[in-house]
Protein backbone atom coordinates (compact mmCIF):
# COMPACT_ATOMS: atom_id res chain seq x y z
CA UNK A 1 0.00 0.00 0.00
CA UNK A 2 1.07 3.48 -0.15
CA UNK A 3 1.34 5.64 2.94
CA UNK A 4 0.71 9.08 2.71
CA UNK A 5 0.96 11.63 5.70
CA UNK A 6 -0.61 15.09 6.93
CA UNK A 7 0.66 17.71 9.18
CA UNK A 8 -2.03 16.19 11.87
CA UNK A 9 -1.47 12.78 11.60
CA UNK A 10 1.94 12.24 10.65
CA UNK A 11 1.55 8.43 10.44
CA UNK A 12 -1.34 5.98 9.41
CA UNK A 13 -3.77 4.55 11.73
CA UNK A 14 -2.13 1.33 12.99
CA UNK A 15 -5.01 -1.97 13.34
CA UNK A 16 -4.52 -4.94 14.62
CA UNK A 17 -6.17 -8.59 14.52
CA UNK A 18 -4.91 -11.08 17.29
CA UNK A 19 -4.69 -14.09 16.95
CA UNK A 20 -4.78 -17.04 19.65
CA UNK A 21 -5.54 -13.56 21.76
CA UNK A 22 -5.99 -15.16 25.59
CA UNK A 23 -6.85 -12.80 27.58
CA UNK A 24 -5.02 -9.95 25.81
CA UNK A 25 -1.58 -9.37 27.25
CA UNK A 26 -0.20 -8.65 23.49
CA UNK A 27 -3.09 -6.27 22.71
CA UNK A 28 -3.15 -4.65 25.67
CA UNK A 29 0.43 -3.57 24.96
CA UNK A 30 -0.05 -2.38 21.57
CA UNK A 31 -3.24 -0.71 22.41
CA UNK A 32 -0.99 1.11 24.88
CA UNK A 33 0.98 2.43 22.24
CA UNK A 34 -2.08 3.62 20.52
CA UNK A 35 -2.79 0.83 18.16
CA UNK A 36 -6.19 0.47 17.17
CA UNK A 37 -7.37 -3.10 18.29
CA UNK A 38 -9.97 -4.51 16.25
CA UNK A 39 -10.53 -8.24 17.75
CA UNK A 40 -9.11 -11.34 18.89
CA UNK A 41 -9.78 -14.46 17.65
CA UNK A 42 -9.13 -17.31 21.11
CA UNK A 43 -10.39 -21.11 21.40
CA UNK A 44 -10.66 -20.74 24.98
CA UNK A 45 -14.52 -18.94 26.03
CA UNK A 46 -13.52 -17.30 29.05
CA UNK A 47 -11.17 -15.52 27.95
CA UNK A 48 -13.94 -13.13 26.55
CA UNK A 49 -14.43 -11.01 30.05
CA UNK A 50 -10.77 -10.12 30.68
CA UNK A 51 -10.25 -9.53 26.38
CA UNK A 52 -12.83 -7.36 25.99
CA UNK A 53 -12.80 -5.13 29.11
CA UNK A 54 -9.16 -4.24 29.27
CA UNK A 55 -8.73 -3.61 25.82
CA UNK A 56 -12.21 -2.40 24.64
CA UNK A 57 -12.22 -5.09 21.11
CA UNK A 58 -14.50 -7.77 20.29
CA UNK A 59 -13.32 -11.06 21.33
CA UNK A 60 -14.21 -14.15 18.64
CA UNK A 61 -14.20 -17.15 20.14
CA UNK A 62 -13.72 -19.42 16.54
CA UNK A 63 -11.35 -22.08 15.78
CA UNK A 64 -8.66 -20.45 13.65
CA UNK A 65 -8.93 -23.43 11.24
CA UNK A 66 -12.27 -22.47 10.33
CA UNK A 67 -11.66 -18.01 9.73
CA UNK A 68 -11.55 -17.14 6.24
CA UNK A 69 -9.90 -14.06 4.49
CA UNK A 70 -12.64 -12.41 3.96
CA UNK A 71 -13.88 -12.50 7.68
CA UNK A 72 -10.13 -10.88 9.00
CA UNK A 73 -10.14 -8.56 6.13
CA UNK A 74 -13.37 -7.20 6.57
CA UNK A 75 -12.54 -5.73 10.03
CA UNK A 76 -9.90 -3.55 9.03
CA UNK A 77 -10.59 -0.10 7.39
CA UNK A 78 -9.49 0.68 4.08
CA UNK A 79 -6.25 3.59 4.58
CA UNK A 80 -4.79 1.88 8.08
CA UNK A 81 -1.78 -0.13 8.41
CA UNK A 82 -2.88 -3.48 9.10
CA UNK A 83 -1.17 -5.75 11.62
CA UNK A 84 -2.08 -9.30 11.94
CA UNK A 85 -0.61 -10.59 15.82
CA UNK A 86 -0.55 -13.80 16.61
CA UNK A 87 1.16 -16.17 19.44
CA UNK A 88 0.20 -19.93 18.45
CA UNK A 89 -0.31 -22.23 21.45
CA UNK A 90 3.85 -22.85 22.47
CA UNK A 91 3.29 -26.88 24.14
CA UNK A 92 4.39 -28.46 21.07
CA UNK A 93 7.80 -26.16 21.08
CA UNK A 94 8.19 -25.83 25.31
CA UNK A 95 11.05 -27.55 27.11
CA UNK A 96 8.61 -29.78 28.85
CA UNK A 97 7.39 -30.90 25.12
CA UNK A 98 10.95 -31.94 24.32
CA UNK A 99 10.78 -34.87 27.33
CA UNK A 100 7.13 -35.45 26.87
CA UNK A 101 6.97 -37.78 24.08
CA UNK A 102 2.73 -37.42 24.31
CA UNK A 103 2.49 -34.57 22.52
CA UNK A 104 -0.51 -33.62 20.21
CA UNK A 105 0.16 -33.29 16.51
CA UNK A 106 -2.95 -31.20 15.69
CA UNK A 107 -1.13 -28.09 17.80
CA UNK A 108 1.63 -28.28 15.13
CA UNK A 109 -0.89 -27.44 12.52
CA UNK A 110 -1.76 -23.91 14.42
CA UNK A 111 1.06 -22.03 12.83
CA UNK A 112 0.38 -23.21 9.31
CA UNK A 113 -2.74 -21.79 10.28
CA UNK A 114 -1.49 -18.75 10.83
CA UNK A 115 0.29 -18.68 7.72
CA UNK A 116 -2.24 -20.18 5.62
CA UNK A 117 -4.23 -16.40 7.14
CA UNK A 118 -1.10 -13.96 6.58
CA UNK A 119 -0.79 -15.46 2.58
CA UNK A 120 -4.78 -15.32 2.01
CA UNK A 121 -5.17 -11.72 3.72
CA UNK A 122 -1.56 -9.88 2.39
CA UNK A 123 -1.49 -7.51 5.95
CA UNK A 124 0.96 -4.88 5.86
CA UNK A 125 2.73 -6.00 9.26
CA UNK A 126 2.98 -9.76 10.98
CA UNK A 127 4.41 -10.36 14.38
CA UNK A 128 4.36 -13.50 16.36
CA UNK A 129 5.80 -14.43 19.63
CA UNK A 130 6.34 -18.00 21.21
CA UNK A 131 8.89 -19.82 23.18
CA UNK A 132 12.65 -19.57 22.23
CA UNK A 133 12.67 -23.16 21.69
CA UNK A 134 11.08 -23.14 18.60
CA UNK A 135 14.42 -22.04 16.71
CA UNK A 136 15.75 -25.79 17.58
CA UNK A 137 12.62 -27.40 17.49
CA UNK A 138 13.60 -31.08 14.98
CA UNK A 139 9.91 -32.67 14.71
CA UNK A 140 9.04 -30.24 12.32
CA UNK A 141 10.71 -27.06 10.64
CA UNK A 142 7.56 -25.15 11.42
CA UNK A 143 9.35 -22.15 12.01
CA UNK A 144 11.62 -21.96 8.90
CA UNK A 145 8.15 -23.04 6.94
CA UNK A 146 6.12 -19.80 8.16
CA UNK A 147 9.39 -17.94 7.48
CA UNK A 148 9.66 -19.04 3.86
CA UNK A 149 5.99 -18.35 3.26
CA UNK A 150 6.55 -14.88 4.39
CA UNK A 151 9.13 -14.03 2.22
CA UNK A 152 7.36 -15.68 -0.80
CA UNK A 153 4.67 -13.14 -0.43
CA UNK A 154 7.54 -10.29 -0.05
CA UNK A 155 7.79 -9.90 3.61
CA UNK A 156 10.54 -8.76 5.14
CA UNK A 157 11.09 -11.11 7.94
CA UNK A 158 13.35 -10.51 11.44
CA UNK A 159 12.84 -13.22 13.78
CA UNK A 160 15.18 -13.71 17.13
CA UNK A 161 14.95 -14.96 20.41
CA UNK A 162 14.71 -11.79 22.95
CA UNK A 163 15.73 -12.20 26.88
CA UNK A 164 12.86 -10.44 28.09
CA UNK A 165 15.20 -8.05 31.27
CA UNK A 166 16.20 -6.63 28.15
CA UNK A 167 13.43 -4.90 27.60
CA UNK A 168 12.23 -3.98 31.04
CA UNK A 169 10.34 -7.37 32.05
CA UNK A 170 11.27 -8.72 35.62
CA UNK A 171 11.71 -12.16 34.30
CA UNK A 172 14.22 -14.13 32.94
CA UNK A 173 11.86 -14.99 30.05
CA UNK A 174 13.26 -16.00 26.65
CA UNK A 175 10.79 -15.60 23.66
CA UNK A 176 11.05 -16.09 20.48
CA UNK A 177 9.56 -12.68 18.80
CA UNK A 178 9.14 -12.54 14.77
CA UNK A 179 8.03 -9.24 12.66
CA UNK A 180 7.36 -8.94 9.08
CA UNK A 181 6.51 -6.00 6.95
CA UNK A 182 5.59 -6.09 3.57
CA UNK A 183 6.27 -1.87 3.44
CA UNK A 184 10.09 -2.52 3.69
CA UNK A 185 13.21 -3.60 6.09
CA UNK A 186 11.92 -3.73 10.01
CA UNK A 187 13.41 -5.00 13.07
CA UNK A 188 12.80 -4.91 16.87
CA UNK A 189 14.14 -1.76 18.37
CA UNK A 190 17.41 -2.20 20.62
CA UNK A 191 17.33 -3.57 24.30
CA UNK A 192 16.15 -0.82 26.14
CA UNK A 193 17.91 -1.60 29.90
CA UNK A 194 21.27 -2.92 30.41
CA UNK A 195 22.10 -5.57 32.95
CA UNK A 196 22.73 -3.21 35.94
CA UNK A 197 19.50 -1.70 34.85
CA UNK A 198 17.15 -4.61 35.05
CA UNK A 199 14.04 -4.72 36.77
CA UNK A 200 13.74 -7.14 39.68
CA UNK A 201 11.45 -8.55 41.70
CA UNK A 202 11.55 -5.77 44.62
CA UNK A 203 10.73 -3.81 41.80
CA UNK A 204 7.69 -5.16 40.62
CA UNK A 205 6.11 -6.59 44.14
CA UNK A 206 8.67 -5.46 46.56
CA UNK A 207 5.59 -2.97 47.80
CA UNK A 208 3.18 -5.25 48.49
CA UNK A 209 1.12 -6.24 51.92
CA UNK A 210 2.54 -9.32 53.38
CA UNK A 211 0.76 -12.69 53.36
CA UNK A 212 -0.06 -16.21 54.82
CA UNK A 213 0.00 -19.41 52.81
CA UNK A 214 -3.87 -19.61 51.86
CA UNK A 215 -4.74 -15.75 52.71
CA UNK A 216 -5.65 -12.94 50.59
CA UNK A 217 -5.54 -9.15 51.35
CA UNK A 218 -9.04 -8.22 52.16
CA UNK A 219 -8.34 -4.84 49.78
CA UNK A 220 -7.25 -6.48 46.55
CA UNK A 221 -8.51 -10.51 45.89
CA UNK A 222 -5.72 -10.70 43.67
CA UNK A 223 -3.27 -10.90 46.25
CA UNK A 224 -3.70 -14.20 46.91
CA UNK A 225 -1.68 -17.09 47.78
CA UNK A 226 -2.16 -20.87 47.68
CA UNK A 227 -2.54 -22.97 50.99
CA UNK A 228 -0.03 -25.18 52.07
CA UNK A 229 0.26 -28.50 53.55
CA UNK A 230 1.67 -28.51 57.02
CA UNK A 231 4.70 -30.54 55.65
CA UNK A 232 5.26 -27.83 53.27
CA UNK A 233 4.70 -25.21 55.28
CA UNK A 234 7.84 -26.63 56.91
CA UNK A 235 9.75 -26.72 53.61
CA UNK A 236 9.61 -23.38 52.87
CA UNK A 237 10.59 -22.63 56.27
CA UNK A 238 13.44 -24.51 55.84
CA UNK A 239 14.31 -22.77 52.46
CA UNK A 240 17.18 -19.74 52.99
CA UNK A 241 17.10 -17.12 50.93
CA UNK A 242 17.59 -18.24 47.37
CA UNK A 243 17.93 -21.52 48.39
CA UNK A 244 15.62 -24.77 46.78
CA UNK A 245 15.22 -27.92 48.37
CA UNK A 246 18.67 -28.96 48.19
CA UNK A 247 19.08 -27.32 51.46
CA UNK A 248 16.41 -29.15 53.39
CA UNK A 249 16.81 -31.58 56.05
CA UNK A 250 16.87 -35.06 54.33
CA UNK A 251 13.47 -35.73 56.35
CA UNK A 252 12.10 -32.92 54.30
CA UNK A 253 13.44 -34.22 50.97
CA UNK A 254 10.75 -35.85 48.04
CA UNK A 255 12.17 -39.52 46.87
CA UNK A 256 11.96 -38.33 43.17
CA UNK A 257 15.24 -35.95 44.76
CA UNK A 258 17.11 -38.16 45.74
CA UNK A 259 17.47 -39.73 42.07
CA UNK A 260 19.91 -38.45 39.33
CA UNK A 261 17.11 -36.93 37.52
CA UNK A 262 15.24 -35.47 40.15
CA UNK A 263 18.91 -34.18 41.60
CA UNK A 264 19.28 -31.67 38.28
CA UNK A 265 15.91 -29.84 38.97
CA UNK A 266 17.53 -27.70 41.70
CA UNK A 267 15.02 -24.69 41.67
CA UNK A 268 12.12 -26.62 42.53
CA UNK A 269 10.37 -25.57 45.48
CA UNK A 270 12.88 -22.51 45.46
CA UNK A 271 12.95 -19.08 46.57
CA UNK A 272 12.97 -15.93 44.45
CA UNK A 273 15.66 -13.26 45.42
CA UNK A 274 14.63 -9.68 45.24
CA UNK A 275 17.81 -8.15 43.78
CA UNK A 276 17.34 -10.27 40.05
CA UNK A 277 14.72 -10.64 37.67
CA UNK A 278 12.12 -13.30 38.72
CA UNK A 279 11.96 -16.53 36.86
CA UNK A 280 9.71 -17.33 33.81
CA UNK A 281 6.01 -17.00 35.21
CA UNK A 282 4.59 -20.11 33.90
CA UNK A 283 1.07 -21.77 34.15
CA UNK A 284 1.92 -22.96 37.39
CA UNK A 285 3.23 -19.90 38.80
CA UNK A 286 1.84 -19.63 42.01
CA UNK A 287 2.36 -23.48 42.92
CA UNK A 288 5.26 -23.74 45.44
CA UNK A 289 6.63 -27.20 43.59
CA UNK A 290 6.46 -26.13 39.97
CA UNK A 291 9.73 -24.32 39.79
CA UNK A 292 11.38 -21.28 41.50
CA UNK A 293 8.16 -20.01 42.87
CA UNK A 294 8.70 -19.06 46.73
CA UNK A 295 8.52 -15.82 47.68
CA UNK A 296 11.62 -14.15 48.83
CA UNK A 297 11.16 -13.48 52.13
CA UNK A 298 7.43 -15.00 53.62
CA UNK A 299 6.98 -18.77 53.56
CA UNK A 300 4.45 -19.17 50.97
CA UNK A 301 4.44 -19.19 46.86
CA UNK A 302 3.67 -15.76 45.49
CA UNK A 303 0.61 -14.65 44.97
CA UNK A 304 -1.72 -14.27 41.47
CA UNK A 305 -1.44 -10.61 41.85
CA UNK A 306 2.50 -10.81 41.93
CA UNK A 307 2.29 -13.09 39.11
CA UNK A 308 0.52 -11.14 37.20
CA UNK A 309 3.03 -7.45 38.28
CA UNK A 310 6.14 -9.95 37.33
CA UNK A 311 4.32 -10.47 33.60
CA UNK A 312 3.57 -7.35 33.36
CA UNK A 313 0.19 -6.76 33.85
CA UNK A 314 -0.84 -3.44 35.77
CA UNK A 315 -2.91 -3.51 38.71
CA UNK A 316 -5.86 -1.97 36.50
CA UNK A 317 -6.22 -5.00 34.40
CA UNK A 318 -9.50 -7.05 35.41
CA UNK A 319 -9.06 -10.51 35.10
CA UNK A 320 -12.32 -11.87 36.44
CA UNK A 321 -15.61 -10.01 36.46
CA UNK A 322 -16.01 -10.81 40.23
CA UNK A 323 -12.35 -10.96 41.84
CA UNK A 324 -14.00 -11.41 44.98
CA UNK A 325 -13.95 -15.21 44.00
CA UNK A 326 -10.80 -15.88 42.64
CA UNK A 327 -9.68 -19.01 40.85
CA UNK A 328 -6.03 -19.40 41.39
CA UNK A 329 -5.35 -22.18 39.16
CA UNK A 330 -7.35 -20.21 36.41
CA UNK A 331 -5.46 -17.21 37.10
CA UNK A 332 -2.29 -18.76 36.78
CA UNK A 333 -3.04 -20.16 33.52
CA UNK A 334 -4.68 -16.67 31.96
CA UNK A 335 -1.10 -14.93 33.32
CA UNK A 336 1.39 -18.11 32.67
CA UNK A 337 -0.18 -18.26 28.88
CA UNK A 338 0.18 -14.22 27.97
CA UNK A 339 2.64 -12.30 26.31
CA UNK A 340 3.72 -10.06 28.80
CA UNK A 341 2.10 -6.81 27.95
CA UNK A 342 5.49 -4.86 28.07
CA UNK A 343 6.88 -7.09 25.31
CA UNK A 344 3.75 -5.91 23.18
CA UNK A 345 4.80 -2.49 23.74
CA UNK A 346 7.78 -3.07 22.68
CA UNK A 347 6.64 -4.63 19.75
CA UNK A 348 3.91 -1.85 18.59
CA UNK A 349 6.70 0.92 19.39
CA UNK A 350 9.10 -1.27 16.98
CA UNK A 351 6.18 -0.90 14.27
CA UNK A 352 5.25 2.37 14.79
CA UNK A 353 9.38 3.67 14.57
CA UNK A 354 9.08 1.75 11.43
CA UNK A 355 5.35 3.29 9.81
CA UNK A 356 6.85 6.40 10.70
CA UNK A 357 11.02 5.81 8.62
CA UNK A 358 8.76 4.50 5.64
CA UNK A 359 6.19 7.34 6.08
CA UNK A 360 9.31 9.67 5.71
CA UNK A 361 10.64 8.65 2.48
Amino acid sequence: MKITSNPYNPIPTIEVIDLFCGIGGLSYGMKSKGFDILAGYDLDSTCRYAYETNNRAKFIYKDIKTVSADEINALYSKDAIRVLAGCAPCQPFSSYAFKNKKKDPNKYDLLYEFGRLVKETLPDIVTMENVAQILAFKDKPVLSDFVNLLKSCNYHVWVKAVYCPNYGIPQTRRRLVLLASRLGEIELIPPTHKPNEYKTVEDAIGDLPELEAGEADPNDPLHRAKALSPKNINRIRHTPYGGSWKDWPKRLQLRCHQTDNGRSFGSVYGRMVWEKPAPTMTTQCTGLGNGRFGHPTQDRAISVREAALIQTFPKTYKFFADEEYVAITKASRYIGNAVPPKLGEIIAESIRIHVSEITKK
